[in-house]
């Protein structure tokens, strides 16, 4: 019975309840069975447990029901006989007590003395717990058989039955009986004329489950008849013998059944001995004209294979409640999704606080969460995501690593990603500066080649110069490689090509700056010789050999260890950072300190040839773009170091564009400016110091 309504408890969700039991092995039994199959399993609590004594204790009972009237739980389990519940249900009325549910054991479930117009508006409602209805086919007919002159004789109990039922008497009769209007029995009478309960088949419970431990007991005769000699499962291979007939051999046979009534139902024996329960879900309907009536709403069986199964028509069901619904009893409602459990100290694990959830974890309701479909999802991400979070759960649950939790705490959602996008603000502004840089490069460029005739493009060989506006706009460009999302071709080339392309840009440099001091010194009696150092092609050489050093590093660096695109979760705790890993550090500072050399050599080439007549002054000028360029990247490491994610990005293609324009500006600003604005000057004498030509 207390599984049974373990599973009415569950069907409708009810958590939390009171349960009131007799002070006996009846009741006692049922306590210890509640405590262990719907507490201690985590199946819901009792609210309080309270004795009904046998004396009619009103102190006690008004102390009961006044516990009754305090507690939040809405459900109230009565396992007593009847004659403990109509005491109690005296102290309900009394105090007016209503809005409980009642659920009933079968001890009192079917008593008509509850059924009365004082009690009903109290207990209507009330479910509870019945022996098995069923029917026994061919009782009724063969109980409309039954003759006093053919089943009994004068003594019988048949006659008693028929006197009784009939109101009259067999012959010869008492004394005074016909004198007093008495009828004398023929034994003719018609037992479908009269109202009898003895042939009133509506309600075979009792008799129900006599009938099947006849046929339980049959069945087992009957199996063990089929024995065979010298086959049979006891000692020796005996047969059981119904002459010598002992118990145990019964039981043997006992165990072993199981078959199924016409009514449907299954007869068999678990390994304790315990016939599969069933047991009938009974309701007291409160009718229109203050009557009540015990209707069946269900029934709960047990199967051999499923375990309890519950079978409940909710629409029968009368509920006395306003809303003509099931009732609440919980002791805390659950936790709304995004928040987690946590119990309340000294109280059952039913009452408990919701707290949300930290950030990253997440909680819902539902049994299965769903399934997180994010095939197609932007940047081709491809995959399922499958989370089995239970309502009220203990704990909140983390989200994988690349999903974080929504501002509800109740889904994992996708990390946003973050890298220097073409699509933001910053890398827009990066890219078009990359490109402007370019397009003046070229312009200077054309400015150049079409005026290759003039002095000043001429003097200390144009073909430098070119080489070098060729070098600075692959400075520009190679800053694009650091804008988008980090592949593996564009992290391997991203600073290869920036190395090669600024080793090239500075050789270009540093040989105009040893060109511009061996003129210098050829100026000078017997200083002829220098020169013979410094042709064309020992110029196209020396920028040759300094960019391939740089050609060979990178290669080193990518077989070696190559860079490859990363995820970084350390800087966010719901972003993805996707960057570069060098994947050396010792070649990064390889390629760097080559270019730094570089620069430093040029500078201080530049540096000692600053003296020089002014007719040589382009030393100055690269002089003053070394400065440019070397102080721009001594600032870049600290600042590279210290910018997390796509800052570090930003700040490396800053530092290329800041020092491939402070070269383009300083070596080149000048001679366009004497080329378009000041043409007077772009002459040889003008060039050597001589004066302008008017």
């Amino acid at each position: 019975q207390v599984r049974a309504m373990i599973q009415i408890l569950k069907h409708f969700g009810w958590t939390w309840a009171g349960l009131l039991i007799s002070d006996d092995d009846y009741g006692l039994h049922a306590a210890r069975s509640f405590q262990s199959d719907f507490v201690q399993s985590g199946e819901g609590c009792l609210a309080y447990t309270e004795i009904l004594s046998w004396a009619n204790d009103q102190t006690e009972l008004r102390r009961i029901v006044d516990v009754m009237k305090k507690s939040t739980a809405r459900v109230v389990i009565v396992f007593a006989s009847e004659n403990h519940v109509v005491n109690l249900m005296e102290e309900v009325v009394r105090q007016n007590v209503t809005g409980l549910q009642w659920i009933a054991s079968e001890a009192w479930i079917a008593a008509t003395m509850f059924q009365t117009s004082r009690l009903i508006p109290h207990l209507a409602g009330t479910l509870g717990i019945a022996i098995r209805r069923g029917e026994i086919p061919g009782l009724r007919d063969f109980l409309l058989r039954i003759r006093p002159d053919l089943h009994g004789d004068e003594n019988s109990l048949v006659k008693l039955f028929w006197e009784y039922t009939f109101q009259c008497r067999f012959a010869p009769p008492p004394a005074g009986w016909v004198e007093a209007g008495g009828a004398l029995c023929t034994g003719q009478e018609d037992l479908e004329e009269v109202e009898s309960e003895v042939i009133d088949m509506s309600n075979l419970r009792p008799e129900y489950n006599v009938y099947k431990a006849v046929y339980a007991l049959a069945y087992a005769l009957d199996d063990m008849l089929q024995c065979e000699p010298g086959r049979g499962p006891f000692s020796g291979n005996s047969c059981g013998n119904l002459k010598r007939l002992e118990p145990w051999q019964v039981v043997y046979y006992l165990q072993k059944v199981n078959f199924t009534t016409p009514f449907g139902d299954q007869v068999s024996f678990d390994e304790n001995g315990d016939a599969l329960p069933i047991y009938d879900i009974m309701n007291w309907l409160w009718l229109p004209d203050g009557r009540a009536k015990l209707q069946n709403v269900g029934d709960v069986k047990r199967s051999a294979f499923k375990g309890e199964v519950l079978t409940i028509d909710e629409d029968k069901i009368f509920w006395n409640f306003e809303s003509k619904k099931p009732p609440r009893s919980v002791c805390s409602e659950s936790c709304p999704p995004g928040t987690r459990m946590a119990r309340k100290k000294g109280q059952p694990v039913c009452c408990f606080d919701c707290i949300p959830c930290s950030e990253g974890k997440i909680s819902n309701k539902t049994g299965w969460y769903s399934v997180l479909n994010i095939a197609g999802w932007r940047y081709n991400i491809n995959m399922y995501l499958i989370l089995s979070v239970f309502s009220d759960s203990m704990e909140c649950t983390s989200c994988p690593e690349d999903f974080w939790s929504s501002p509800q705490r109740d889904r994992c959602v996708p990390k946003k990603t973050e890298f220097l996008s073409y699509h933001e603000p910053l890398g827009i502004c990066l890219t078009v500066t990359s490109l402007l840089g370019t397009c003046i490069c070229a312009v200077v460029l054309g400015i150049f080649i079409y005026h290759r005739t003039t002095p000043i493009v001429r003097a200390n060989n144009s073909e430098l110069s070119f080489q070098l506006l060729v070098s600075l706009k692959l400075c520009f460009l190679c800053s694009l490689l650091f804008i988008g999302r980090p592949r593996l071709w564009t992290c391997q080339l991203r600073h290869a090509v920036f190395g090669i392309s600024f080793v090239l840009c500075v050789s270009c440099i540093l040989v105009k700056t040893m060109v511009v001091l061996a003129v210098f010194k050829a100026s000078k009696p017997g200083g002829g010789a220098s020169l013979k150092w410094f042709g064309i092609m020992q110029q196209r050489g020396t920028v040759i050999v300094l960019t391939s050093i740089q050609a060979a590093i990178c290669t080193a660096w990518i077989i070696s260890a190559s860079p490859t695109p990363h995820k970084n979760y350390q800087y966010y705790n719901d972003k993805i950072v996707y960057e570069c890993v060098v994947g050396s550090t010792v070649g990064f500072a390889v390629l760097l300190g080559y270019i730094g050399s570089l620069a430093v050599l040029s500078c201080l080439i530049a540096f000692i040839a600053r003296n020089l007549p002014d007719s040589f002054n382009e030393a100055k000028l690269i002089t003053f773009s070394m400065l440019i360029f070397c102080a721009v990247w001594v600032a870049f490491v600290p600042a590279y170091i210290s910018s997390p994610g796509k800052y570090a990005d930003a700040v490396e293609v800053f530092a290329i564009l800041a020092s491939s324009f402070g070269l383009l500006v300083a070596l080149f600003g000048p001679k366009c400016y004497i080329i378009l604005l000041r043409p007077e000057r772009n002459t040889k004498k003008a060039i050597m110091g001589r004066g302008v030509e008017s």
